[in-house]
C-alpha cells in the first residue's frame, strides 16, 4: 500500500530538542524525536483539539486506559494528555494550526451545541458531573456551549418546542433518559419537525435510568460514564433511532425506550415511595411486589416481525386512524404506516407483566431486551404470563445479563405494531395496574398508585406504530 499523501510536514523543537511533526492525509499525527520511537495519533480518534500559546501549539488529545473502569460519578476509558511543540517560526506556526484545522473540520465535528443539563435527577449530581467532567471536555475541542439548567418537569420539552435550534449542530441531555424524551417529544411536536428533529441528540449518563446511553456505549466496551459519552459526542458519530408512537385518540406520547404494564411498571412507578434508599429501592420493592404478586386481565394484539408468527392466536385488527391534518401546523403525526389488512396476532391475560423495549438496556444494569436493535423498524415485546414466584425471582436477577429472555415463562419476540387493552387486577375489578413509558406514568387506573394525579392518557386501549430511524443520536463509531 502506498504511504498516504503529507498534508504538512516540519521541523520543531519538542522539549526543547529538535524534532519533526508530520500530518498526513489519512489523519495520522506522527511526533518525530531524535533517539526517540516516534509518537502517533489518528486526529478522528485521539485529537480533541489545539491551542497556540505563545512559540507553542498544544495538541489536546485523549488516550485509551489500558483497563478503562468507571470508578463512582466520573472516569471512563479515556485519560487527557497534551502533546506540546514548538515550530520554527511564526508563518510555520500558522501554517500548522490552518493545516490541522482545515482537517479537523472536515470531520463534520458538531462547533456549536444547546446542552440541557438536569440538576434534580438521579443522585442530583448533573451539574458536578457537567462542570468537572463534561464542559473541560468540550472546551478542550473548541466546541461552543449555550447551556440551559431545567427547573421543572417537562421544562426541556417547552424550551425546545419554542426556541430557535437552526443555530446549533446538535442537543446534548446530562441527565437520565428523562430531558432525551422530553427533547423528542418537544421537537417532534413543532410545526418545522421534519428540519429540527435532524439534529442529532447526545446524552450524559447523570441519572437513576441510563439506559440508552448504556445502550450506545456497551458495545463498543466503553462503561457508561459522561468521559465516553461526552468524547463520543465531540468525535460526531452518529446512528439512527427508530420513534415509536402511542396513540389513545387523538392523544399522542412520543417512546423512544420503552412500555411496560404489570409488575415492571409497578416496581417502577411505585418504588418512588422509597426514593430515600437511592437505588436499591427498585430491589427492594420488587421483592415486595413478587411476594405479593399481581396479575392483571387484558389483552396484547401485535404484528409480528417475519419469524415472530408463532406467537399467539391469529386475530383481526384495525389501527385508528384521525382524520388527515396538517403536520406543518400540528406536528409530527406518527407513522403513515398501512398495517390493517396484514396478519395480526393476539395474547390474552391474565398477565404477571407486559414489556415493550426498543434499545437493549432499560437501565445501566438491565439488559432487558438483548435482541433489540436501534434502526431495525421493530419493538422487542417481553410477555409473562405466569411464573411461580420462586422462579420470577430468580429470573428477575437474570435481567442483569439479558438470560431472562430464555425462562420458559417469557415470551420474547419483535413486532411492528402493537395494541394494549389492558384491563383489571384479578381479583380486584375495581382496581386497576399503571403504564409507564420511558420511565414516566401515561396512565393511571382506579385505585392504583396516586390515582388521583392526572396523566397523559386514560387506562385504556391504546396503540404503538414505530418509524424506523427516525431520530439521530450522537454514538460511538461501531
Amino acid at each position: 500500500m502506498a504511504p498516504a499523501e503529507v498534508i504538512i510536514i516540519d521541523l520543531v523543537y519538542i522539549d526543547g530538542e529538535l524534532g519533526m511533526v508530520k500530518l498526513t492525509a489519512d489523519g495520522v499525527l506522527e511526533a518525530i524525536e531524535y533517539g526517540e520511537p516516534s509518537r502517533y495519533w489518528t486526529v478522528k480518534k485521539d485529537v480533541l483539539g489545539f491551542v497556540v500559546e505563545g512559540k507553542y501549539i498544544r495538541i489536546k488529545t485523549v488516550v485509551e486506559r489500558e483497563e478503562g473502569i468507571c470508578c463512582g460519578e466520573f472516569g471512563g476509558d479515556y485519560s487527557r494528555r497534551d502533546f506540546v511543540f514548538e515550530p520554527f517560526s511564526e508563518d510555520a506556526r500558522n501554517r500548522f494550526c490552518f493545516r490541522l484545522r482545515r482537517y479537523l473540520d472536515s470531520l463534520g465535528r458538531p462547533k456549536r451545541l444547546l446542552v440541557f443539563v438536569n440538576p434534580f435527577g438521579g443522585k442530583k449530581s448533573a451539574v458536578k458531573i457537567f462542570e468537572k467532567e463534561v464542559k473541560p471536555l468540550f472546551e478542550d475541542a473548541d466546541i461552543h456551549l449555550d447551556v440551559q439548567e431545567t427547573k421543572y418537569q417537562l421544562h426541556a420539552k417547552e424550551m425546545v418546542r419554542s426556541m430557535d435550534v437552526s443555530k446549533y449542530d446538535g442537543i446534548v441531555c446530562v441527565s437520565g433518559n428523562g430531558v432525551l424524551v422530553e427533547v423528542v417529544n418537544g421537537l417532534l411536536q413543532r410545526a418545522d419537525w421534519q428540519t429540527v428533529f435532524k439534529l442529532p441528540i447526545g446524552i450524559i449518563p447523570a441519572g437513576t435510568g441510563n439506559g440508552m446511553i448504556k445502550s450506545l456505549l456497551d458495545p463498543v466496551g466503553l462503561p457508561c460514564c459522561a468521559n465516553s459519552a461526552t468524547i463520543s459526542i465531540i468525535r460526531g458519530h452518529k446512528r439512527s433511532l427508530d420513534v415509536a408512537t402511542i396513540s389513545q385518540g387523538t392523544t399522542k406520547f412520543f417512546s423512544v425506550l420503552m412500555l411496560a404494564w404489570g409488575l415492571v411498571a409497578d416496581i417502577d412507578i411505585e418504588s418512588e415511595k422509597f426514593r430515600w434508599m437511592g437505588s436499591a429501592r427498585m430491589d427492594f420493592y420488587a421483592i415486595q411486589r413478587i411476594i405479593c404478586l399481581r396479575q392483571y386481565n387484558g389483552r396484547v394484539l401485535f404484528l409480528p416481525a417475519p419469524g415472530f408468527d408463532s406467537y399467539g392466536q391469529p386475530t383481526s385488527y384495525r389501527l385508528y386512524k384521525e382524520p388527515p391534518v396538517n403536520d406543518k401546523a400540528f406536528g409530527y403525526q406518527g407513522p403513515d404506516t398501512k398495517l390493517e389488512d396484514l396478519e395480526w396476532r393476539e395474547i390474552k391475560g391474565p398477565f404477571v407483566s407486559v414489556w415493550l423495549h426498543n434499545v437493549p438496556w432499560g437501565a445501566e444494569n438491565n439488559l432487558v431486551a438483548p435482541a433489540a436493535k436501534f434502526s431495525d423498524g421493530f419493538l422487542d415485546l417481553i410477555v409473562l404470563k405466569s411464573c411461580p414466584k420462586l422462579a420470577l425471582l430468580s429470573l428477575m436477577t437474570q435481567i442483569n445479563e439479558g438470560t431472562h429472555v430464555e425462562s420458559p415463562y417469557v415470551a420474547y419476540l419483535k413486532v411492528k405494531a402493537f395494541a394494549l387493552e389492558p384491563g383489571a387486577l384479578v381479583g380486584e375489578p375495581d382496581k386497576e395496574g399503571i403504564i409507564d413509558a420511558d420511565g414516566e406514568v401515561l396512565a393511571r387506573g382506579r385505585r392504583s398508585y396516586k390515582c388521583e394525579q392526572i396523566a397523559l392518557m386514560s387506562y385504556d386501549k391504546l396503540q404503538i406504530t414505530v418509524d424506523q430511524g427516525l431520530a439521530t443520536l450522537f454514538s460511538p463509531e461501531y
